[in-house]
């Protein structure tokens, strides 16, 4: 595995993490918000959420 193909996948590591760490912060919002950006609640569970305390 060469360093370039290592660096995509890191990259595509933490582009999924932190798309299930918007869709935690997403699912914060009420529905009808969610309608209005073209999000459903079902819709963002199945592409994963992860939710990080502070």
């Amino acid at each position: 595995m060469g360093i370039k193909n290592t660096f995509e996948r890191m990259v595509e590591a933490r582009q999924k993490q932190a798309r299930r760490y918007v869709n935690g912060a997403l699912l914060n919002l009420d529905d009808e918000t969610l309608n209005r950006a073209g999000l459903t609640r079902d819709g963002i569970k199945a592409e994963g959420v992860s939710v990080y305390p502070f």
